[in-house]
């Protein structure tokens, strides 16, 4: 399967978390999303929203470009 991107670049709070739960909803159980985004608020909504829906945030980096954050889909979530 092709990776799903969610490109937030240039979407402040709450968008890229909206657009990430509308994502994560199109892939199975196991796949992954990645969202691209370079708002800093990110370092704290995707882990706390990771927790809360019980998906798993399997990496958040900085990047030249902002942030790539890589999660995958959980059951239930």
């Amino acid at each position: 399967m092709a990776e799903k991107i969610v490109d937030c670049v240039g979407l402040y709070c709450p968008v890229p978390i909206a657009q990430a739960a509308q994502a994560i909803q199109e892939v199975e159980e196991g796949e992954r999303i990645t969202v691209l985004a370079d708002d800093p608020g990110v370092e704290n909504d995707f882990p706390s929203w990771c927790k809360v829906t019980g998906h798993k945030l399997v990496s958040l980096e900085e990047t030249e470009e902002g942030y790539r954050i890589v999660i995958e889909r959980r059951k239930g979530g």
